[in-house]
């Protein structure tokens, strides 16, 4: 089980430390490859104004076990990311402009903006719903910040990064989004 580090932005903390604990035991199973593992091929995301129009029906649309933590790890060591289990039309968005519609959940802000948060497929993870997996989740990082804008779906716009994330020796997601700006409210 992950133990909780001060470093990592306390939402998305418990938020692993929860997942983790709750697919201990899909952990200990060996991960299937990605494209075993995938319902069915995923067709091509339409392309609007330059940029890949993304959808966590396609972001989640495999399963994915994030490897165990082992807290005997050489520090020198590459942890082991899980990133097989990724479809190869999936990774083949890492470094391409998406945008990608959601909800967000604020992690840093700076004089009432937001500059990082997780961009959530639903709103379930909040309070007593359930856990998302780790690719139900974009962490967005703004140079400029937004204001906050909770409980309805937004669109964002930027570059996507797609692989596993670490920050402190924790995987922290699959998904980047650096972001360039931000849409129109959905709702």
């Amino acid at each position: 089980m992950k133990i909780f580090r001060p470093s990592i932005p306390g939402f998305l903390s418990a938020l692993l430390v929860f997942s983790g604990s709750m697919r201990a035991a899909d952990a200990t199973a060996p991960a299937a490859p990605a494209d075993a593992v995938a319902a069915a091929p995923l067709a091509a995301p339409q392309v609007e104004n330059g940029y890949l129009k993304l959808g966590f029906d396609q972001l989640a649309s495999y399963q994915f076990n994030p490897p165990p933590f082992d807290p005997a790890a050489s520090p020198n060591e590459k942890p082991p990311t899980g990133e097989e289990q990724i479809p190869s039309s999936v990774k083949s968005w890492n470094g391409k402009k998406a945008v990608i519609t959601g909800y967000m959940v604020p992690v840093k802000m700076d004089k009432g903006l937001v500059t990082e948060f997780l961009l959530m497929r639903n709103t379930m993870a909040c309070c007593f719903g359930s856990v998302p997996n780790m690719n139900e989740w974009v962490v967005v990082k703004m140079k400029k910040g937004v204001q906050p804008m909770m409980d309805v779906p937004v669109a964002f716009f930027g570059e996507l990064k797609v692989g596993a994330m670490f920050e402190n020796g924790y995987m922290t997601g699959l998904y980047e989004l650096a972001g360039e700006k931000m849409g129109e409210v959905q709702g």
